[in-house]
């Protein structure tokens, strides 16, 4: 059979901890648009800043009613990934959309090269993703912060403890 279709792949021997990060955005009240729209100019900033570790940034739409926007992300190592959600501006992000979600529901899902995989579901309305089939737990303990779900060792403190989110 002579295909008449381009194939191609890729190396990625040289990226041997590569992280893929899918994350989203989902409007759940009309307050959401202005929360989703206001995160956009802020983003497109910090990928500008060209962060260490970050190879590649993409930004899609899952689906227009309900608004559900969503980025790709690919980082060197979870070592750049967690330093950076550790600096600013992303800290101060974190730590403003746990007090209020303003009308939005976010999630991610992290895809390590290694094997490891780990995600997070902060008030998403429908289920999406591992959400579909695997059983959810509670954010609590060894399933708090991304670098424990990963079975990573931290780096720095997480943005927000959890006895700060839950009250000790």
């Amino acid at each position: 059979m002579a295909t008449k279709v381009s194939r191609r792949t890729v190396d990625l021997s040289q990226y041997p901890n590569l992280v893929v990060i899918y994350l989203g955005m989902r409007v759940n009240r009309l307050t959401g648009l202005k929360t989703l729209a206001g995160f956009g100019p802020k983003i497109a900033k910090s990928v500008e800043a060209q962060p260490d570790g970050l190879l590649l940034h993409e930004n899609f739409v899952f689906s227009v009613f309900p608004m559900h926007a969503g980025m790709r992300q690919y980082w060197r190592d979870m070592v750049s990934l967690l330093k950076w959600t550790r600096s600013e501006p992303h800290c101060l992000w974190w730590q403003n959309f746990l007090r209020d979600s303003g009308g939005t529901g976010f999630w991610h899902e992290t895809y390590m090269r290694q094997g490891d995989m780990e995600a997070i579901y902060d008030d998403v309305a429908e289920p999406i993703g591992f959400m579909r089939f695997a059983p959810l737990e509670p954010a609590r303990g060894p399933m708090f912060s991304a670098a424990h779900r990963a079975a990573k060792q931290e780096v720095g403190e997480p943005v927000v403890s959890e006895d700060e989110l839950y009250g000790a």
